[in-house]
């Protein structure tokens, strides 16, 4: 394959005189994204805390999961926290492996690109909008839902919005096509969360939007401000509507 240019950077950025690099490493710079390592971090924990809280541990299940785990009838009765708590907890190391191994490509090539704050904004308003859509679209569900997947699909949405909002069409093919395989897992394997990914992927593209629209400089000078704070609306949003929304097995009425 031919290397290509592969950095995002702003319209603001593009005007620098810097040193452009070649190839896949310029995407990004895996030193430059103290984020991506923190909550990498803080999902291992996760997982250790699960195999700590015995039962079912290292194969998924078990008292930390139950406890923890996303599960609309449990929000409807007052345990919001499980709409963040999910999102750092998983059902066994391969399910641990694949997400982690995904927010390290992601987080090291956009991070840097974007900057923390607003990866920061990215990941918790997809971890978000995945939680709400689990309670949207499996609302009966009584067994809990675990995962980053919903906020790696957000990261992907951004990735891809963004590498065509600045004109990387060669990037955007290749994340979008990542994508699309993606969403044939999640369509055609039993057990995975439709709700979570889908709903992970549309808040990462509105993000990545907000990006675009603070590059064409709709947010002015403090457009970093800007776009966070709306990202944290978005979060705040899809936080609130899947407390609304949640409610009892229809089967228990």
């Amino acid at each position: 394959m031919t290397p290509t240019p592969v950095g995002m950077r702003c319209p603001e950025c593009s005007r620098e005189k810097t040193k452009v690099t070649r190839g896949a490493k310029s995407f990004g710079r895996s030193n430059a994204a103290p984020a991506t390592y923190v909550l990498i971090g803080m999902s291992v924990v996760g997982f250790l805390i699960e195999i700590a809280g015995g039962v079912g541990g290292l194969s998924g299940g078990g008292a930390v999961t139950n406890d923890f785990g996303l599960v609309p009838a449990l929000v409807n009765d007052g345990e919001w926290y499980r709409l963040v708590t999910a999102g750092f907890l998983h059902a066994g190391p391969f399910h641990l492996l694949l997400n982690m191994f995904a927010l390290y490509i992601l987080g090291t090539m956009l991070e840097p690109v974007i900057g923390t704050p607003r990866f920061i904004g990215i990941y918790v308003a997809s971890l978000l909008s995945g939680s709400f859509g689990v309670v949207l679209l499996d609302p009966d569900s009584l067994g809990a839902t675990v995962g980053a997947s919903g906020a790696i699909f957000g990261l992907f949405a951004a990735a891809f919005v963004i590498a065509r909002g600045r004109g990387l069409q060669d990037i955007a093919s290749q994340i979008g096509f990542l994508i699309l395989i993606n969403l044939a897992f999640t369509f055609g394997v039993p057990g995975i969360s439709i709700g979570g990914h889908l709903g992970g992927l549309v808040g990462g593209a509105i993000c990545a939007l907000l990006v675009l629209a603070g590059d064409r400089g709709a947010f002015g000078p403090r457009r970093v401000v800007a776009e966070v704070g709306l990202m944290a609306a978005l979060a705040l949003i899809c936080a609130v509507a899947a407390v609304v929304l949640s409610q009892p097995p229809s089967f228990l009425g």
